[in-house]
């Protein structure tokens, strides 16, 4: 069971500090802990929504001045932050306290998960080792306290965002995210999405049990919804060091944070914000939250005004250039044929995600492409500045609205925040829950 939590229609910011403060008293006290080193890991800037960027301020300020105090954004293969970033989310922790992950060459194996698990999990469809490469200095500097910071929310991969997601993929070396990210693809974007247990999860579940059971941590996870006025609150807090404590927010993301319809949903429009979302890397989690309500021959219509690039590296930008996002079938075909989509094998499971299968029209409307470069991945192409005289998100409301011709759209201004499907689709799947340490209670 959780430390303790807090469950409410809105948890205000001055509410949340508390509850954040709070985990230390409550370290000392279950942990034993001195605070002498603390590792704070937070999410990086595309999840600045979340205020885990103030959250990790607040314990960091609140921790003795005497402590030597290190925080690692749980970047995964993401772009480092720059000084700015880390000021614009992490506020006056001093810039040299705050440590970029090196997923190519500071990372350390600690084991691997087996093939056969993986087989087991994902019903045949994946079936080889997970390597187990995690940051060197999560595992071989001394730590008294290692506190996980993050938003449960939906998600492509693991089915909901953040608890042992921190270690395995934010804080993962290239073969973990390679392997992990295909197992999750080649079992189904559509089935992992909004599911407490995925097979991966249930993996990385199973080697944080084997592996990192010895590690002084805990996890303070937050749940946001929205308000009757539309604006993002908290709603939950959740901090404890047990699976539970991951499963009491999905439950209560899984019931704020998916939005289902009868029937399926002709035009979305959604804003990507240009100080999170720089790359289709990240910002296709509009397609990935929106895919299960969209229609047959259906658009999504994508707003990303700092939009410059397709991959979070050189190598993986290139891949997408190459490749585009050409549809599951035609990935898996080339990926059997191709050295660099197999050296990078999450670029390849990305191609899977960020494809509509021809099912429906992605059209992106960007702030630093061209034409050219955006119809070479095989999406379709809108000018910005004509983009936002029509949909401008500043008068759109969330949700339906009816443009002066007529025409009937649905407007999400957070994908990231939330799941949209029909109820048949959603309905129609087989939740995963495998392995006794991964079992809902």
């Amino acid at each position: 069971m959780p430390w303790y939590y807090k469950q409410a229609d809105s948890i205000s910011r001055s509410e949340v500090e508390d509850l954040s403060r709070r985990v230390l008293d409550e370290a000392k006290k279950r942990l034993g802990c001195e605070f002498r080193r603390v590792l704070l890991l937070p999410p990086d800037l595309t999840r600045a929504h979340s205020g885990a960027g103030w959250i990790t301020e607040t314990i960091y300020n609140a921790l003795p001045k005497s402590c030597d105090t290190h925080v690692i954004p749980t970047l995964g293969q993401h772009v480092p932050h720059t000084e700015a970033d880390n000021r614009w989310m992490f506020g006056s922790i001093p810039n040299e306290r705050i440590h970029a992950h090196d997923w190519r060459n500071g990372v350390t194996r600690i084991g691997t998960i087996p093939a056969s698990l993986v087989a087991e999990s994902t019903k045949g469809k994946a079936d080889w080792d997970i390597p187990l490469d995690l940051n060197t200095s999560l595992l071989k500097d001394k730590w008294d306290l290692i506190i996980n910071i993050g938003h449960v929310v939906p998600h492509e991969v693991l089915g909901f965002a953040n608890h042992n997601k921190n270690y395995f993929i934010g804080l993962g070396g290239k073969e973990t995210i390679c392997a992990s990210h295909l197992a999750a693809a080649v079992y189904g974007i559509e089935n992992n999405l909004g599911s407490l247990i995925t097979p991966l999860r249930a993996c990385y579940n199973w080697a944080e049990e084997k592996f990192l059971g010895h590690l002084p941590d805990v996890y303070l996870q937050v749940v946001m919804k929205r308000d009757a006025q539309n604006k993002l609150m908290h709603s939950g807090v959740y901090v404890g060091d047990d699976p539970e404590t991951y499963l009491m927010a999905a439950r209560a993301s899984r019931t704020q944070n998916i939005t289902t319809f009868d029937k399926p949903i002709k035009k979305i429009v959604a804003v990507m914000q240009a100080d999170e979302f720089r790359s289709t890397w990240v910002a296709n989690k509009a397609i990935y939250r929106t895919r299960m309500a969209l229609a047959d021959n259906g658009e999504l219509l994508i707003i990303a005004p700092g939009l410059e690039r397709f991959g979070e590296q050189p190598e993986v930008d290139a891949i997408i250039r190459k490749y585009g996002y050409c549809g599951t079938p035609k990935a898996l075909a080339q990926y059997k044929q191709n050295k660099d989509l197999q050296d990078y094998a999450h670029a390849t499971a990305h191609l899977l995600h960020g494809s509509s299968e021809g099912r429906f029209k992605i059209t992106y409307a960007p702030g630093h492409l061209s034409r050219q470069e955006i119809e070479q991945v095989h999406f379709s192409y809108a000018d910005l500045k004509e983009t936002l005289a029509r949909y401008n998100p500043e008068r759109l409301k969330e949700g339906w609205n009816k443009m002066a011709d007529g025409e009937e759209i649905f407007f999400i201004s957070t994908p990231s925040a939330g799941l949209w499907s029909t109820k048949e689709r959603l309905a129609g799947r087989t939740e995963t829950v495998l392995l006794a340490a991964a079992k809902e209670a």
